[in-house]
């Protein structure tokens, strides 16, 4: 019980980023499940990798 006492901050800001960490994986999850990237966000305009993630479909096509 001392060792819980002595260490309480610790494992309080642990606990906290332990949660932080599973919202980030589950928001991750969803958004592979609902068929999105999860390394870019599908914005081919702002994008630097030229949209190479997303393949020759969906490349912008000039107006």
């Amino acid at each position: 019980m001392s060792f819980i006492i002595e260490n309480l901050a610790t494992i309080i800001v642990a606990a906290v980023l332990i949660f932080i960490v599973s919202l980030i994986i589950r928001s991750m999850v969803k958004t592979k499940k609902a068929g999105k990237s999860v390394i870019c966000g599908g914005n081919c305009s702002g994008c630097h990798g030229a949209c190479s993630y997303h393949g020759s479909s969906t490349t912008q096509k000039s107006k």
